[in-house]
This record gives structure tokens, C-alpha cells and sequence, in this order.
């Protein structure tokens, strides 16, 4: 396959991406606006032509005057293509979120990472309950979260039909606040973090961001590896963490910076190591430091510990800091 056979290839995809994520029929124009975020450049024009192309290959088919909806065939495709494109998918997203970061300390608004989880409606009280040791255990990014019901929006996602849409704060949400002080942030695993006495002890599993074409989190949620639940309660478990690492000169400038998001209710710093140690068992390259975060999605994998299943989308969008709330008035 030639260089701009593949460079096709990667548009037609994208525009999968964007169909497969909307349950509503989408024109070119906004296809072009969100194709923005996945890094292709491609006018409104373009993407007709592209659109038409997916149509004669059954990929899309065309609803009223201009809106496509993606189709069973295209799903399909989406699923399969080119995975080695998906390889390093999840270190895109979180830098492209981080970017898109963008919170005022001052005056608590401006847009944060989130993740969407969508619950079965019936089953969303329940859920509810069973992420509640999680939240007050302190087992999460934030306390601060969103709800939707079908046919509603969090962030860019719509809710499906049948569904209640969650979104909780990602740990994205301190790379932004770095990247925007100056500090370069290297996110290098996502894991499963075994917490003993209270306290972080060693990761047991990894899975590395550049390497993977999935959200590590979801990974580890679908294969029911934690046990957020009994963490939360009795101070020995396992929990989701994700393991960055900062310049050593930068340490001030970032312990700074978590502080503030500390005080407007977005935490998410479990541990930061000392310069060229290891932390967790985990080794750190030389003149820098290791740095634990909570995984954003803990909350719900400990509803997947209790039986009660979810669609997750991690660091999936961004969402106005005022459009949370506390999960307590839940």
C-alpha cells in the first residue's frame, strides 16, 4: 500500500471514528470541525468527497440532505483497520487533552479531561451506591462529576438510548495544569497500584501508553483485576494508577500547581518520588521524578466489581469545570 493510499486510509478512518461516536446524522461541516481533534486537516469539501467514497464502499450511508450515519459494515471496519494506527492511540489522547486543559484557579471554570462511562438506566442507583466507597475513600481524581440522561450530551458524546451517561474527572487533568506552568509531563503506564496499610505499595501489572491502542483502565476494568472497593474500605487492595514522570528542576513548580487544583476539589496526586528513585518498584530515568496518579475511572470499576457493567470512554472530552457537580448530591 503506497504512502497516499494510507494517508487516505487514516481520513476515512478518523471519519469513522467521529460517525461511530455520534448517534446522530452528521454533515460534513462538523465532521471537518471535529476531524480538528484527531490532528487531520481536512476542509469541508474534502470531506464530501470522502463521505462519497464511504458511501460506495457501504461504510456510511446517507440520512436527509447531507447527514451520514456510519453503518454496520463500517463499524466493522473501524474495528479491524490499520491497528498499527491505534498503536500509541492512548498517548495521543491524553496529550491532545492535556492541551485542551484549561482551568482558571481563580475564578474555578475552564475546561477539564473527563471520562464517560454510560450505565444501563435501571442499574444506575445501584451503581451509584457501589462507586460511593470509592468517592469517599478518596479513590478518585475529584469528587466533582456529571450526569446525562438519553439523548443528552457530556462533553462530545451523546448518551444512547437505554443509558445514563457519567462522567468523572480524568488524571489528565494535572499533565494540563503542568503543560500550562511550563512542566513536561511524560506519561508512561497506565496500571493496577496494590495499596497496603492505606498506602501505595507497588504496581502488579503495567501496560505502556505509547505501546497500546487501549486505554489501559478500560483494559484492567474489563478484566476485573481491582478491588477498589475493599481498598476504599479496609486499606488493602488494588487500585488503578497511572505512573508519569517530570524534570527533577521542576518539582517545585508542580507541587505548586497540585496544589491549587487541590483547592478547587481536583486532586488525583498519590505520590511524588525523590530525584532518579525508583517509586512503587517502578524505575525513573535519570534527573527525573516518579509521580503516581489516581486513576480517574476507580469509582467505576468498583461498580464493576459489584457486578454492574459499563460502556467506558476514557479521556474522552473535555467538560466546563461549572457543568459538575459533587457526587454527593447524586
Amino acid at each position: 500500500m503506497g504512502f497516499e493510499t494510507q494517508d487516505v486510509e487514516r481520513k476515512l478512518l478518523s471519519i469513522l471514528k467521529i460517525l461511530s461516536d455520534s448517534q446522530e446524522p452528521l454533515g460534513a461541516r462538523v465532521i471537518a470541525h471535529h476531524l480538528k481533534d484527531h490532528g487531520v486537516e481536512l476542509g469541508e469539501r474534502a470531506v464530501r468527497y470522502h463521505l462519497k467514497l464511504m458511501d460506495e464502499r457501504g461504510l456510511t450511508r446517507l440520512v436527509g440532505r447531507d447527514g451520514r450515519l456510519i453503518t454496520e459494515l463500517g463499524a466493522e471496519e473501524l474495528g479491524s483497520a490499520l491497528v498499527r494506527d491505534k498503536v500509541g492511540f492512548a498517548i495521543s489522547r491524553i496529550e491532545l487533552l492535556a492541551f485542551r486543559t484549561n482551568f482558571d484557579y481563580q475564578k474555578h471554570r475552564g475546561p477539564l479531561p473527563v471520562n464517560v462511562s454510560f450505565f444501563r438506566k435501571e442499574k444506575f442507583s445501584k451503581a451509584v451506591h457501589a462507586m460511593k466507597p470509592a468517592f469517599e475513600g478518596g479513590l478518585c481524581v475529584s469528587d466533582r462529576v456529571a450526569v446525562a440522561s438519553e439523548g443528552e450530551w457530556l462533553g462530545e458524546l451523546i448518551v444512547p438510548e437505554g443509558k445514563i451517561g457519567l462522567a468523572t474527572v480524568c488524571s489528565i487533568v494535572i499533565n494540563g495544569a503542568l503543560l500550562k506552568a511550563g512542566v513536561p509531563m511524560d506519561s508512561r503506564f497506565g496500571g493496577i497500584l496494590q495499596i497496603r496499610n492505606h498506602k501505595p505499595l507497588r504496581f502488579v501489572e503495567l501496560i505502556h501508553y505509547a505501546g497500546s491502542s487501549l486505554d489501559p483502565s478500560e483494559v484492567f476494568i474489563r478484566a476485573r483485576m481491582t478491588s477498589v472497593r475493599e481498598a476504599a474500605k479496609s486499606g488493602e487492595g488494588k487500585i488503578l494508577a497511572n505512573f508519569r514522570e517530570i524534570p527533577a528542576l521542576c518539582r517545585l513548580t508542580a507541587e505548586e500547581e497540585v496544589a491549587k487544583l487541590r483547592e478547587a476539589g481536583l486532586g488525583g496526586l498519590l505520590l511524588m518520588g525523590n530525584t532518579s528513585e525508583p517509586v512503587c518498584e517502578t524505575p525513573v530515568e535519570l534527573n527525573k521524578i516518579g509521580v503516581i496518579l489516581l486513576g480517574g475511572l476507580n469509582p467505576v470499576a468498583a461498580a464493576g466489581e459489584a457486578g454492574i457493567e459499563a460502556e467506558n470512554h476514557a479521556m474522552s472530552t473535555v467538560m466546563e469545570y461549572r457543568g459538575l457537580i459533587k457526587f454527593e448530591e447524586l
